[in-house]
């Protein structure tokens, strides 16, 4: 049988075309089922790639709405920019991401000194819970490294509401294992179903919404019946939107992170690359190790990104490889496309100090979408839906109106 996700950008492609057709009215009535692994015939399939811009955003709204009208493609257009509203929320309130860190590193002290939460924490992982539902989507998460938007949002509920495990340890084994962990969108939608995001509303999974979205193969019993949101600090009030920056001149090279693995605006804006490589920084997702899925696919694409540049530079975790590149093709700048808040990002700060030290200069640059885009990403997400037919507007595209909260996975 074939990789469903193969690590290509032909393959992204390929599976594009193939949902365009569905992504009008059929997608709107049929997005929330999960008929089970290898049945995920409803969505698009899509996020593996599109998490790290292998295609695009635009790409894929410009696909999209050449065959719907924004009426009746509405529901996918919205999830599209839930994820950048997800993106500039947290870009503008980092603190937010540092937190959840911290969190993860609190919850796993946790582990080491508590044998019940341990216990727990390790049945939930292997899938070992007694909770059917619960445990075919974990295993079907480690099996696989995908899962339903639906089942994201069920498994997140019963993680924290029934199981009453650290919401941050649920966020951190997906991140583990999903081919499209990203660290923005998997942050706050875990927030989202713990009350702590939108504050005071919560997703809770219900055993009857389970067995009708998946036709009667679940039916989960001992849920929390009517749990209450956790508790926490509000978030912090938005800071600015990252500027627009020149390319550097002189002897360029152009760094790739796992991102953006589409850097064609950068060169159709006047960049003109001496050498080419990529950063990786998957391993920086979680104190834990992350699955072999999950690195054997983002080393894929920034490989298949690097040959479709013809380049012949380091495709490396260690940003010391990056540097010794960089003075050996005699390089004064390095350009790179803006990575958000996150481990790539963590990674640019690191690289830029060392790379300071040889005299070389980073640039970031943030996408002309991004910086249209997250300025409004200031309170929730049916305040930024009103932005959403002027940003298509600007992409030469129609209008289009809204949709639910739902955890990445289109």
């Amino acid at each position: 049988m074939s990789d469903p996700f193969s690590p290509t950008r032909r393959a992204a492609l390929e599976r594009l075309a193939r949902f365009v057709p569905h992504a009008g009215r059929d997608y709107a009535a049929r997005r929330n089922f999960d008929l089970g692994p290898g049945q995920h015939v409803h969505v698009s399939g899509l996020s593996p790639w599109l998490r790290h811009r292998t295609i695009t955003e635009q790409e894929v709204l410009h696909a999209v709405l050449a065959r719907h009208t924004p009426a009746a493609a509405e529901k996918f257009v919205q999830e599209v920019f839930w994820r950048t509203y997800w993106k500039g929320w947290l870009e503008r309130r980092p603190a937010t991401w540092a937190e959840y860190r911290a969190g993860v590193t609190r919850a796993l002290n946790r582990i080491d000194t508590e044998d019940g939460l341990r216990t727990c924490w390790a049945a939930a992982c292997r899938g070992e819970t007694g909770i059917d539902a619960m445990d075919a989507w974990a295993r079907e998460l480690v099996e696989t490294g995908y899962l339903h938007n639906h089942a994201r949002m069920w498994f997140a509920s019963i993680w924290i509401f029934t199981l009453r495990l650290p919401w941050e340890l649920g966020a951190d084994f997906f991140l583990r294992h999903l081919l499209d962990g990203d660290p923005v969108a998997n942050t706050l939608g875990w927030r989202w179903v713990a009350g702590l995001h939108t504050r005071g509303k919560h997703y809770v999974a219900r055993p009857d919404n389970i067995a009708k979205y998946t036709e009667g193969r679940f039916h989960p019993q001992g849920l929390a019946p009517a749990p209450a949101p956790l508790d926490g600090s509000a978030p912090p009030p938005p800071g600015p939107v990252p500027a627009a920056a020149a390319l550097p001149d002189g002897r360029v090279g152009l760094l790739l992170t796992e991102d953006d693995l589409s850097p064609g605006w950068l060169i159709e804006e006047g960049l003109q690359p001496a050498a080419c490589a990529a950063l990786l920084s998957h391993g920086g997702r979680s104190p834990l190790a992350v699955s072999t899925q999950v690195a054997r696919f983002t080393r894929g694409l920034a490989g298949d990104a690097l040959d479709r540049l013809g380049a012949t530079g380091p495709l490396s975790e260690n940003p010391q490889d990056i540097v010794d590149w960089a003075a050996a093709q005699g390089l004064n700048a390095v350009a790179t496309p803006y990575a958000p808040v996150g481990p790539a990002a963590e990674a640019l700060d690191r690289l830029a100090d060392a790379l300071n030290g040889h005299g070389i200069a980073l640039t970031r640059h943030p996408r002309p979408y991004d910086l249209r885009a997250w300025p409004h990403a200031t309170h929730g997400f049916f305040r930024f839906k009103s932005r959403i037919p002027d940003l298509l507007s600007a992409m030469g595209l129609g209008d289009s109106p809204a949709t639910e909260a739902r955890l990445p996975g289109l």
